[in-house]
């Protein structure tokens, strides 16, 4: 019997369009989807967008429009995102949806013995939808540094969640790695946060206030706080608490999430799951930030680089391959058109499609494409699935670059041009089957990855015969883009 295996993403805001970052956190989820499916494993990989709370009416506002209006405009567009990167997640929540909704009211009652009422005083930012300490707005001068605008005194009452009762438990399953967080910087990071002590948090806002959100249960006059709400969505979307899925698939096997959210979901998440008296997930996978050029990506910088316009040009799977291998998977990365373009035309066409073109050349040219049955070449693949095992796609490219040079290494040594066909014909069919098997085993390695690549390799081989591609692999680029 198979296994199950759940994958999921955090699910973006709606106040904006999708961006790098976001972008490239769904082809890491996905890597981890096709590996697993690749074992044999049933396998749900879900994400989708986070739709209510103050930020995302106000911008309806501004356009002139309703909040679901604009909500299904922005979600609509990271919806295409994964098609445009070939993601390949089997659901995708929306936190407007009619389940999600009315789960998310059901998951608050179930919470009740968590909740109480009280009055609350804090600083609040409309743009992080996030209420701020006294000592981190006196640190900023009163004004929200991301967002350039003056923190707002908030008095009111609202509902709470009793975090501080579930410390000790949290600690406990993050110390026994029954959650396991990743990186270890992030671990203790978390731990850092937990040791300090936490504190009660608001779950609600006044309806009068935040009107575009989840009505708390029995209060017409509170809506839930969009953050709590939005985390409900890894047990909604698999239909908690009666359906099959939740009861097969959770605990999740992995979550990924970018670091800023890390508190949410180390923390406050495994807190309303304890509440819950459901098991917490298994793993969280926690990515870093994207520069481009080594500056933070801003609008007022201009240097909000679109998924799309990468993809347009190099293709998807040059996208993938970049922000895998060549931003750290356990670090903050950096973008830049130049760098792109050299590992485009240096590793994924000089290296990886010349390998496939010379190759099929020979193949063609001295045996007509016929090459006799063979089986992919076999190479030691523990340092590669161990490096996928722990979210380490850098290391997992790097093992499959090592061999895909290694295999460039065997033509230059081997010099099968040089090998005559007449007189060595069975030498050189040796030499040419070799690196049509190698190229088979880098095929299978690469799936994951880049599988649009692993396709049209595994594509140019069937039954003893080769099957020219129409055209490189990667056709170079000549003029930098920037």
């Amino acid at each position: 019997m198979s296994k199950k295996f759940y994958v999921c993403t955090s699910i973006p805001y709606v106040n904006g369009e999708p961006h790098i970052g976001f972008a490239m956190e769904l082809v890491l989820a996905d890597v981890l989807a096709r590996q697993a499916r690749i074992k044999g494993d049933d396998v749900i990989f879900s994400t989708g967008t986070d739709e209510h709370g103050g930020k995302v009416a106000e911008k309806a506002k501004e356009k002139g429009v309703t909040p679901k209006e604009f909500a299904d405009e922005v979600s609509e567009k990271f919806r295409d995102l994964g098609e445009l990167l070939n993601v390949s997640n089997n659901r995708f929540i929306r936190t407007t949806d009619k389940s999600h909704e009315e789960r998310a009211q059901l998951i608050w009652k179930n919470l009740k013995k968590d909740i109480y009422k009280s009055k609350y005083i804090g600083w609040y930012c409309t743009g992080d939808e996030a209420f701020f300490t006294e000592n981190e707005v006196k640190a900023n001068n009163g004004v929200c540094p991301a967002h350039n605008q003056p923190y707002e005194k908030i008095e009111e009452e609202n509902y709470f969640f009793k975090l501080s009762a579930y410390e000790d438990r949290i600690r406990d399953v993050i110390e026994l790695e029954k959650l396991d967080i990743v990186p270890e910087t992030k671990k203790n990071e978390i731990l850092n946060v937990i040791n300090g002590g936490l504190d009660d948090i608001s779950i609600s806002r006044p309806k009068e206030k935040i009107s575009w959100g989840i009505p708390v249960p029995g209060d017409k006059d509170q809506v839930m706080y969009v953050w709590f709400e939005a985390l409900m969505n890894y047990i909604t979307v698999l239909g908690y608490p009666e359906n099959k899925d939740f009861k097969e698939y959770w605990p999740a096997n992995v979550q990924v999430l970018g670091k800023d959210i890390l508190r949410f979901h180390a923390a406050i998440w495994p807190a309303m799951l304890m509440s819950l008296d459901v098991p917490v997930p298994k793993r969280l996978y926690v990515h870093g930030f994207i520069t481009v050029n080594d500056k933070k990506i801003s609008k007022s910088l201009g240097n909000v680089i679109h998924p799309k316009d990468i993809v347009d040009k190099y293709g998807a799977d040059a996208f993938r391959y970049y922000f895998l291998r060549h931003i750290p998977s356990y670090d903050d990365g950096d973008f830049s058109w130049d760098r792109l373009e050299q590992a485009y035309n240096n590793e994924l066409a000089n290296e990886l499609g010349n390998a496939v073109s010379r190759t099929l050349a020979m193949i063609d040219k001295h045996f007509n494409g016929k090459i006799g049955i063979l089986s992919p070449a076999e190479h030691d693949t523990v340092p590669y699935e161990v490096a996928i095992e722990e979210c380490r796609f850098d290391r997992a490219l790097d093992d499959v670059w090592q061999q895909v040079r290694g295999l460039n290494q065997f033509i230059d040594e081997e010099k099968p041009w040089k090998i005559d066909p007449e007189k060595d014909r069975d030498h050189l069919r040796e030499v040419l089957a070799y690196q049509i098997s190698s190229l088979l085993h880098i095929a299978i390695l690469i799936e994951p990855f880049l599988p649009d690549t692993a396709a049209k390799i595994q594509a140019i081989y069937k039954d003893g015969m080769t099957y020219p591609t129409a055209g490189p692999l990667f056709p170079k680029f000549d003029n930098p883009k920037k």
